[in-house]
Order: structure tokens, then sequence, then C-alpha cells
């Protein structure tokens, strides 16, 4: 199974949590959001010029920056679907 980062998904596509490679204090941050391993994200929005980007977590949207998400490491990429709604954010 090949594992990309958070900062990989397009806007509709889901995949699982493999781990965190962050220092310490954001790898704090990213497990105290929600991001533990089997954890599924789906990417809902990215701005304009790409960064940052929302991504849904357990029943919340939280915005990450791209240096953030590129140390969640995941794998198990889900079947796109179509975004609702917007799909940039303001």
């Amino acid at each position: 199974m090949s594992e990309y980062s958070l900062s990989a998904l397009r806007v509709g596509q889901s995949a699982y949590v493999a781990e965190i490679q962050a220092d310490e204090a954001m790898r704090r941050r990213l497990l105290d959001l929600g991001l533990i391993r089997g954890t599924r994200v789906t990417c809902t929005a990215k701005s304009p010029a790409g960064d940052p980007a929302a991504y849904l977590i357990r029943g919340a949207v939280i915005a990450l920056r791209g240096r953030d998400a590129r140390g969640v490491r995941l794998e198990g990429l889900c079947p796109e679907r179509a975004p609702a709604g917007r799909t940039a954010l303001a």
C-alpha cells in the first residue's frame, strides 16, 4: 500500500491517516485535532493559491498549511466524490 502526504489530496478525495511525521509541538496539535492512525480525512477545499487547504476530520473542517499537511502520511485513497458547495477557501 503506497503512502503519500495529506497535502497531496485533491478536493473531494479521502484517505486514511497512516502516521504523523512532524516536530513534537506540531505532532501534538495534529493528534489533538483527531489525526490518529486510521482516521479518514477528506479534502474539502483549497485556497486559490493552493495553501491553506481545508480538511474534514472527524466531523470538523480544519484548515492546514501545506507545510503542516505534508507531515501527515496517508494510505488507502478512497474513491473521489464531487465536492459540495465551494471548492476554494476565501
